[in-house]
């Protein structure tokens, strides 16, 4: 908003703040990054307990890692395509593929949805979004573009903003004697 100061006939700009979004991270923000974080530590557990324990969603019971299956074989092995589809079939079922992405799942899982570890988190988590982005190349609905790549980006900002503050332990987390030494584990 501009307004014109009379003795000098200068236009000056008037800032003001909006009371209800206040972009110092007032609680509002605070709230809504807490909710998001939930949100998207849910979708990371979820699809743990899923894939472990074939809770039916997009994993049978008998393909559940539990009972022998493996986590990465049908993704990998059925819908891999594009320049990198070798490579996903070749570690497609990998025992060491399995462990990787299930501890994956559920480390990014556990961290999002208490708070802390969310620098390791969001570092882990966008490798892993971007792998599996790249399962799949063109993606379907939009040559470059997917879900995959906003959590990506959804994640970092999570971390960025110490989302794990609001709703989480990461506060207190942040003052234990190991992330003072190593910030890092923040």
């Amino acid at each position: 908003m501009s307004a014109t100061d009379s003795r000098t006939a200068r236009p000056r700009t008037v800032h003001r703040t909006n009371p209800v979004l206040p972009r110092d991270g007032g609680p509002a923000v605070r709230y809504v990054w807490a909710i998001t974080r939930l949100s998207l530590g849910f979708v990371f557990f979820w699809a743990f307990a899923d894939k472990l324990f074939g809770l039916g969603h997009s994993t049978a019971s008998k393909q559940a890692w539990i009972h022998g299956g493996h986590p990465t074989l049908g993704f990998l092995k059925f819908s891999a395509a594009g320049p990198f589809k070798g490579f996903y079939h070749f570690i497609a079922g990998a025992a060491w593929a399995d462990w990787l992405f299930m501890l994956g799942l559920a480390g990014i899982g556990a961290a999002l949805l208490l708070g802390v570890g969310m620098r390791v988190a969001a570092g882990a988590g966008v490798v892993m979004l971007v792998m599996m982005w790249s399962v799949v190349l063109p993606p379907d609905s939009n040559v470059v573009m997917d879900d995959h790549l906003i959590y990506a980006l959804v994640i970092v900002g999570l971390a960025l903003v110490g989302a794990g503050d609001t709703l989480g332990f990461g506060r207190w987390w942040s003052r234990t004697r190991l992330v003072r030494r190593f910030p890092v584990l923040r």
